[in-house]
């Protein structure tokens, strides 16, 4: 009778790396009613405690709302007078409470101060003899802003040479609005989601174009990102590649997103530069490569790659001293793609002592004792292993501070990871720019995740160590 093997994840191993209560206050209601009868030294509740309360809750949402004022500027008998009344959360913050109507009369406050300093005179003070400009009423001007529509009466001068600053002409939303419209693009809603959700939040209309125009103006913040000085140094730089779907002409093709992150000296992450280009090669890797020399790079210690045939021959035609190290869990998954699934537990238990040695002579040892277990069924697994022998075991020279940091491209997996979260639900890309736009905000939400590397200062005394002079002492 046919036995049934349970078979691990090799996700799993691939995993594994090479080494008390408080009770309310008497008098502000809640409590219980109690059958006991009352007792005569049981202190009463006070009149109009819970509407002083309320108040005062009120006040700390209106302070709350507000943001960034100092409490001494706005007193309490200021803001019970505007509250004038208003209790509930719709009455003070919603669309038409209390600091709708406070933004509109600061805003148009602000607006006749900027119209009088352009005019040269307050309002029904025009000087003897008239002046060269004159006020002209108003116009209403309907605006978003965080408090939801906001209707304005903009003031206006004879001349039509008032330009107001605080709220530009044509400009149809207060600043937030746009930040907003930003934030929720960059992780992955659409035009429509964007529309829908600003008209159930703010209570009006943005259309879809307007989102675009929002978006685009990213574009000059993406060019000079993409030509931005970098370090003279990096310790440890991974590359790797993502494939996207954009359109081109009238039909949706694929193209290669390829991401170069860096570890600096002080042991932060940062996404060094992406480039698109039709397929993943060797050969484009060149010229990234070369992009980042032209922006100040002159040294890569270790550079952490996927198996791409021809990789580390790119890396070392522009960075001859750079130690290529291939990504461990890469080498394991392209074994075990040859295994049936009864034997890949086995078989990945078999190949961990390889990359799991102390030195590189034991880990030969362990691919030959491999190869005299499963060469007769899977030469090809032990082929593959023999022909990158030289770029798989730099990293058992260093100890498991930089092990654990450099023996697979998992950090900038882990970032593609969170770009796929963001692009997946794009079925495609209108254009190029359109994607470049949408990654760039992705990579700026995506930085504080994995910002840090663990064991920073033990991982560089041993790089130290190992590389001498090629990191500056001043580091």
């Amino acid at each position: 009778m046919p036995t049934t093997t349970k078979t691990m994840s090799s996700d799993v191993l691939l995993a594994q790396p090479p080494f008390g209560v408080m009770s309310p206050a008497p008098g502000l209601g809640g409590e219980e009613r109690s059958d006991e009868p009352p007792n005569p030294g049981a202190a009463r509740p006070v009149p109009g405690l819970e509407e002083a309360v309320e108040r005062a809750i009120a006040r700390r949402r209106v302070r709350c709302a507000v943001g960034g004022v100092e409490e001494s500027l706005i007193s309490d008998e200021v803001i019970d007078e505007l509250l004038a009344g208003a209790r509930t959360e719709e009455e003070i913050l919603g669309s038409g409470g209390v600091l709708g109507r406070l933004t509109k009369r600061l805003v148009e406050r602000a607006m006749n101060a900027e119209l009088t300093c352009h005019v040269g005179y307050e309002p029904h003070q025009e000087p003897a003899g008239g002046a060269a400009n004159q006020r002209n009423g108003t116009s209403v001007k309907t605006l978003v802003s965080d408090h939801g529509k906001i209707v304005i009466d903009a003031p206006r001068d004879r001349a039509g040479t008032f330009e107001p600053q605080i709220v530009k002409k044509r400009q149809r939303r207060l600043a937030g609005i746009d930040q907003k419209i930003l934030a929720l693009y960059s992780r992955g809603l659409s035009t429509r989601d964007i529309e829908g959700y600003m008209q159930e939040l703010y209570g009006t209309g943005v259309s879809r174009e307007l989102i675009s125009r929002v978006t685009d103006q990213v574009a000059d913040d993406v060019r000079e990102w993409a030509k931005r000085p970098l370090e003279t140094i990096y310790p440890v730089v991974f590359l790797d590649c993502m494939v996207l779907k954009i359109r081109d002409g009238g039909s949706v093709g694929h193209k290669a997103l390829y991401i170069a992150l860096g570890i600096t000296l002080d042991g932060d992450r940062d996404v060094l530069g992406m480039w698109f280009q039709e397929t993943e090669g060797a050969k484009f890797w060149m010229q990234a490569l070369n992009d980042l020399k032209t922006r100040g790079v002159r040294d890569i210690l270790i550079c952490c790659v996927d198996g791409l045939t021809g990789f580390p021959e790119a890396i070392e035609a522009i960075f001859p001293k750079t130690t290529v190290q291939t990504c461990i869990v890469h080498m394991i998954r392209s074994s075990l793609k040859y295994v049936p699934r009864r034997d890949r537990e086995q078989v990945a238990r078999d190949l961990k002592p390889i990359y799991t040695a102390i030195n590189a002579e034991q880990a030969w040892a362990a691919l030959e004792a491999f190869d005299e277990k499963w060469g007769a069924r899977f030469p090809i697994i032990t082929r593959q292993w023999t022909a990158a022998w030289e770029h798989i075991t730099p990293f058992l020279a260093f100890p498991a501070e930089v092990r654990r940091i450099i023996y697979t491209t998992n950090a900038i997996e882990a970032l593609n990871r969170q770009l796929r979260k963001a692009i997946k639900t794009k079925g495609s890309f209108p254009n190029e720019d359109s994607a470049r736009k949408l990654v760039y905000l992705c990579l700026q939400n995506a930085v504080p995740q994995w910002t840090r590397c663990r064991n920073w200062t033990a991982a560089l005394l041993a790089l130290k160590i190992h590389f001498g002079d090629r990191i500056p002492d001043a580091s």
